[in-house]
């Protein structure tokens, strides 16, 4: 297998490339197996399909313990980078939460601004800013080349926030400049949304795709035109197969 090091390395390369990046979302060894054997080149762990896997339920309500099991049953199966989602830190110390996920092999990791573990307090900008910056010192410390997906809830916050678009936007240039390589703002519904995300930061915006009814704003060449750089399936994956599969699976009753 190869080390953490090189393995970071080659994630933060497919970051800074300029391409458009397609990270499928997996939750264990199979699904990761399949996406790699399909010829991508690297994979984001979803913590929804995991605690779907696991008889759990997404929020944080996994123990973190038996979710880094899945990580590491998924990176220690395949030979290309993981990323892996960590919601908003499980409570931990962005030190220890650094080191956890490297252990467990992935080389990134995803952290959103809504804490789960507060009744669904959102970090100020800040706040999430700081945390993101101290998981990149603790990785720049540790030599590791890690690479950071900010996440921010603020476009479908529309109870909390005026302009949830211009506070997503201001969340992301905080992230980037926190040391994130890579935002994401989720619920981005239409082409224009997706247009302002990316012209806001210089490194990728990632969406959520459905992989095979693609997104609001168009099909993977559309989101390439818009200067989209990073795309994932979230939930989305595992949902159509079960859609797909219990409709098959019916015709034997």
């Amino acid at each position: 297998m190869t080390g953490i090091p090189a393995l970071a390395q080659n994630l933060a390369t497919q970051h800074a490339s300029g391409d458009l990046l397609v990270m499928p979302t997996v939750w264990d060894a199979f699904s990761a197996k399949l996406a790699v054997s399909a010829g991508f080149k690297s994979l984001t762990v979803g913590s929804h399909p995991v605690a779907d896997s696991l008889g759990s339920q997404d929020g944080e309500n996994m123990d973190f313990a038996d979710y880094l099991g899945a990580v590491q049953r998924i990176t220690g199966s395949v030979d290309v980078p993981v990323s892996a989602d960590v919601e908003s830190g499980y409570g931990l110390d962005p030190k220890e939460l650094f080191e956890r996920v490297v252990e467990a092999g992935a080389v990134g990791v995803n952290i959103e601004d809504v804490l789960h573990r507060e009744g669904g307090r959102v970090r100020e900008r800040q706040e999430h800013a700081d945390y993101i910056n101290a998981v990149r010192q603790a990785a720049d410390g540790a030599g590791i080349d890690f690479v950071i997906n900010g996440r921010t809830d603020a476009v479908k916050l529309v109870d909390q926030f005026s302009d949830p678009l211009g506070e997503a936007i201001e969340r992301m240039k905080l992230m980037e400049q926190a040391g994130a390589r890579s935002v994401y703002p989720v619920a981005l519904s239409s082409a224009d949304q997706v247009a302002k995300a990316v012209q806001a930061v210089g490194i990728p915006v990632n969406v959520t795709a459905h992989p095979v009814k693609a997104h609001a704003a168009g099909d993977l060449a559309a989101l390439r035109e818009l200067g989209v750089r990073r795309v994932s399936f979230g939930p989305l994956w595992q949902m159509w197969l079960a859609e797909v599969s219990g409709k098959q699976l019916q015709s034997w009753l």
